[in-house]
Order: C-alpha cells, then structure tokens, then sequence
C-alpha cells in the first residue's frame, strides 16, 4: 500500500513538472513576440483565405498518409484494415499523446486500438512503432538538405551547428543500429535481453525473457519483410505524411503574402520537427518546435511578424485542430475496441 501511494506521487510530481515546463516553453517562446503581435495582427488581418484552406486540404493529406503507412505496417504480418480506420487511429492517437505521456501514450494507444482482434498481437506491436520510425527517417532525408542550404547561405550559428548535428548523428546511429542488430541477431538479442533485465531491475519489476525474444522475433521478422519489396509502401506514407505537412506550413506562408523559396522552407521546416520528436516527452514537441522554427526563419530573413503568425497558424493546423478533434475520435475507438 506503502510503495502504491509513493508511485503515485511520483507520477503525479512528473505530471507537474511536465506541465510546468511546457508552460515554460509556452512564455519563453510569446513573450519575446510581445512588441511584435499589433505587427502580427495587421498580417493576419490581411491573410489570403483561400490560402489558408489549402493548407487544411494539406494537412488532411499529411493525416491520410500517416493512415496509409499505418495500414501497410499491418499489412506486414496480413492484418488488413480500412484507410479510414487507420487514419482514425493516428488521429486518435494525437489526442492521447497530448494528455499522457507524448509520443509514449500515442504509441500504447495506437498498440490498443490495434490488438483487438485475435492473433493480430504481432501487427500492434510494429504499428506502435514502424510508422514513428519511418516518419523520423523521412524527416532526416528532408533536413538533410535543409542543412545543405544552411550551410550554403552560412546562416547557422556555431550552437546551431553543434546541436543539429549531434541531433543528425544520433539519428544516423540509430539506423545504423539497426542494420547491424539485423545482420548480428543472436549479438543484438543478447544486448536487448540484458537492456531488459536492467531496466526491470532498476524498476522492481519481474523479468520476463521469453517475452522479449518474442518482442524481437516480430521486429526481425518484420524486418525481414521489409526487404521483399514492402518497405516501398512504407516509405512512401512517410513521403505523404511529411511532404503534405511541410505543403501545409507553404501555404500559412503563402497566405502571409511572404512567397518563401523551397531552401528556406526546408530549412526552418524538418530539423524542428526531429527536435520536437526527440523530446519524446512533450506533446507534439510543444515550445521546442515553435522556438527552434522561429529562430532558424528570423535568421534567413523572414520577419519576426511574419514568423509569429506562421508558426503558429501551423502548429494551429497541424497540431493542436488534430489533437482537439482525436478526442471524440479516441473515444469512439476505445468504445469499439472493449466491444
């Protein structure tokens, strides 16, 4: 009873501090913007409309194709699912993520809604975590060449330089990780086994060995089938996903009346949103992506204004719309999943 109650003041203390550093997040990011919103308010005022509701048709596309990948994850191991359904999932999952725990609640949802059908154990387990992965790797290729621009136009700082690349790095570490956990199974095995029953021992919980070969065997297994061809369908749900949303935030900034080249929107675009995603903790990456996008587009020029109302008509679009029309969304999944 003792050591109940003392986990549920720690989980309640990290709940707090969560919400006090996105709140945090929230003031560093506003009220440096202060002197600058009657600027923003004469931008927003004259914005193209129509312009705007293209980056809403966008950034449904972006969801669909977050859908699309979902779906042909499950397809992996023949569980098959309607688009829609798919889509719902990921929107759903959304919600959760930003009241419990970001990208970990999303995944154990997403897990959730997936299982809930005999035998399909193995499908939940990759849908809760290829679609995030492949989204990563995509974003990757696209920052890639958003820092190529940086580096061209020489508009990174040396602190910039230093974090996008560390950043850059373990992003590549973890994919070459995963080649050689491929071609050195039994290696990889034995380190994930050992990872397993250190955490477990760090958390006071039993060890269960068999359950995480079986954890690996579906992770090998899918990748396996990967390599006969279906990591094309994968890779090009990413390409939906992140090429629609980047479209979404053209058109915010076409609607400003500020028409952007692709350089300088790839290169404000992807590096924030892997940031965002490595604070795994915060929903969204809230105040990481919003600040970082800030700093790298007043850098290349773009007006602080301009900036304001962009980014958070974005973030707007993409983020916070989805997440608030994920709640009736989830809900209905749950319901339909306990039935």
């Amino acid at each position: 009873m003792k050591n109940k109650i003392e986990r549920t003041k720690t989980k309640a203390f990290w709940q707090h501090l969560v919400t006090l550093i996105i709140l945090g997040l929230a003031v560093h990011l506003l009220l440096p913007q202060i002197t600058t919103l009657e600027n923003s308010w004469k931008i927003l005022s004259k914005m193209l409309f129509w312009a705007v509701g293209l980056a809403f048709i966008a950034q449904t596309i972006s969801y669909i194709g977050s859908g699309f990948l979902l779906q042909n994850t499950l397809e992996l191991v023949n569980q098959p699912v309607p688009l829609y359904r798919s889509t719902l999932v990921v929107l759903g999952a959304a919600s959760v993520a930003l009241v419990a725990g970001g990208t970990v609640g999303s995944s154990a949802a997403i897990f959730k809604w997936t299982s809930n059908e005999k035998g399909s154990i193995v499908g939940a387990t990759l849908a809760s975590l290829f679609p995030s992965l492949f989204t990563s790797l995509m974003l990757v290729v696209f920052s890639f060449f958003g820092v190529i621009h940086l580096f061209l136009v020489h508009d990174l700082t040396k602190t910039q330089i230093i974090g996008f690349s560390l950043t850059l790095v373990f992003l590549s570490a973890v994919i070459i990780l995963s080649f050689l956990a491929s071609h050195f199974r039994k290696r990889a095995s034995s380190v994930i086994h050992w990872l397993g029953k250190t955490f477990a021992n760090l958390r006071h919980q039993p060890f269960n060995p068999d359950l995480i070969q079986n954890e690996v065997d579906i992770i090998f297994f899918a990748w396996d089938e990967l390599w006969k061809g279906k990591w094309l369908h994968l890779f090009l749900g990413a390409f939906i996903n992140v090429s629609f949303d980047m479209l979404t935030l053209y058109c915010v900034f076409f609607a400003t009346g500020d028409h952007i080249s692709i350089g300088v929107l790839l290169s404000g675009y992807a590096l924030p949103l892997i940031l965002g995603r490595l604070a795994f903790f915060l929903p969204g990456g809230v105040g990481v992506i919003e600040s970082s996008m800030a700093a790298l587009y007043t850098g290349l020029g773009i007006p602080n204004a301009t900036a304001v109302v962009v980014i958070l008509g974005y973030r707007l679009i993409s983020f916070w719309i989805p997440s608030i029309l994920g709640f009736p969304i989830a809900a209905y999944l749950q319901n339909s999943n306990n039935k």
